[in-house]
């Protein structure tokens, strides 16, 4: 259902074909200029810009679980026609937060 950063990276995702990219929104890097986002996915190893025009979930947020449907641009970033976020791992590929947990970058709604 969902590639991780590192999956897109070694399975030869190719630019233009639809995917979902699931992953954390990496702290620090969410920048907002009108409509346009841009942030950082990451799954703990591998990380991908994303790039989004339009209004984001409520429940977007940096640190948090992101599922952003799309296709690698042929500047090798993520173009985004939707967003889905929530606070756990419901959204999240079990290999994505498997590799979180084990980083310690593992956060789940609830701070547990």
């Amino acid at each position: 259902f969902f590639y991780s950063p590192t999956e897109i990276s070694t399975r030869g995702v190719q630019p233009g074909q639809s995917i979902r990219l699931g992953g954390l929104v990496k702290n620090g890097t969410w920048l907002r200029e009108g409509q346009d986002n841009s942030f950082v996915v990451t799954d703990g190893a591998t990380e991908i810009v994303a790039q989004y025009r339009g209004i984001l979930p409520d429940l977007f947020r940096e640190g948090q679980g992101v599922v952003a449907e799309g296709a690698i641009g042929p500047d090798g970033n993520f173009i985004a026609t939707n967003v889905l976020a929530k606070h756990d791992e419901n959204y999240l590929p079990r290999e994505v937060v498997d590799a979180l947990k084990a980083q310690g970058e593992w956060r789940p709604e609830g701070g547990q």
